[in-house]
């Protein structure tokens, strides 16, 4: 389809035309479908495969990236790519998390990508909601962006607080509670029965443990939303960027844990990039909240934002590597995301 179809925006705030939305929605359910028959034969994935799947899923948002330049102009297409850089780097953290409620569900290593699977879907989901909210409060006036900024700023002082800290990542399922309400409910199998979630013991239905593992990630896509939402906001005020950003940065995410397996442990700095990521962002946008009242007072252009996140992430992935060589390293889990499951 030609770009001059997809270049007409539905409004001023929004280059996401009908035509744009449709085709973008589909692809999506394209390649979630695509995923689904993927893992519907349980097995454990290998390397070569996690590996070739995360180079494609990482050159879908390049050449995306292209084609809104083309279409739209290189403003665009950088809000773009910023975007996508702090939701990418975000979602690493939720990987941390996913990798620890898999070991504490027992999950067998051929149902893991299942079970990524169906909770980037509910990530998917959650974010979309939240977008539409986000946009919907930023429609009510420019006091919006200081409590994005707020909630951005707090979040990054809680993430540096724990990772200054070093706690030890664990993760109490028995105190979570959704878990603890879906045992209430229903009666739980000991044992896991393939990769079905509800089967029929002693004449009444049970969930199994893959049933209580799928619950439990899509609790922690409650949390991480709060604050990957806002995020972007800080990057781009269009819908359409936030929901694109956001989709990029989870389609791969099944393909990638697999890839970063050995590598998410050694990155122990990774949550004190990211708090410096996220009080960048939060500042940026309380900057821009006080320029619309006070238009001396300077904003922080998105081509700088690009450059300040990629220059934290390679900081931090350099700082881990040094730290991993030293003689006197000990190897151990890495600090733990602030962000808890619910």
């Amino acid at each position: 389809m030609p770009v001059a179809v997809f270049a007409q925006p539905a409004d001023a705030t929004t280059i996401g035309s009908p035509a744009l939305w449709a085709v973008t929605l589909a692809a999506l359910a394209l390649l979630l479908g695509a995923d689904f028959l993927l893992t519907r034969r349980p097995h454990e994935v290998r390397m070569r495969e996690a590996v070739t799947w995360s180079v494609f899923y990482l050159a879908l948002p390049v050449a995306f990236g292209v084609y809104l330049w083309q279409a739209f102009g290189t403003g665009v297409a950088v809000e773009f790519y910023t975007g996508f850089v702090v939701e990418k780097s975000l979602s690493i953290d939720n990987l941390f998390v996913f990798m620890l409620l898999l070991s504490a569900f027992a999950v067998p290593r051929i149902y893991a990508q299942r079970v990524l699977l169906y909770g980037i879907i509910g990530a998917l989901a959650l974010r979309a909601i939240f977008i539409a909210l986000g946009a919907a409060v930023l429609r009510s006036g420019t006091w919006a962006f200081l409590l994005f900024g707020a909630i951005l700023i707090v979040t990054a002082g809680k993430v540096l607080r724990d990772a200054l800290a070093g706690h030890g990542q664990q993760i109490d399922i028995s105190r979570m509670r959704s878990v603890r309400l879906l045992r209430r409910l229903m009666p739980v199998t000991d044992d896991y029965r393939g990769s079905r979630l509800v089967v029929r013991e002693n004449g009444r239905r049970a969930l199994t443990p893959l049933a209580l593992a799928m619950v439990a990630v899509f609790g922690t896509d409650i949390v991480f939303a709060v604050d990957s939402v806002p995020a972007v906001y800080g990057i781009t005020e269009d819908p359409f960027l936030v929901f694109a950003t956001n989709a990029f940065a989870l389609l791969g995410l099944r393909a990638l844990y697999f890839v970063m397996q050995r590598v998410l442990a050694r990155l122990r700095h990774l949550n004190h990039g990211l708090a410096i990521i996220l009080a960048f962002i939060g500042v940026k946008l309380v900057l821009h909240w006080a320029h619309g009242i006070w238009p001396r007072i300077p904003e922080i252009p998105t081509l700088v934002s690009l450059g300040v996140i990629i220059t934290v992430l390679v900081t931090v992935t350099f700082t881990s590597m040094a730290a991993g060589r030293a003689p006197s390293t000990v190897a151990t889990t890495s600090d733990p995301p602030s962000r808890r499951p619910s």
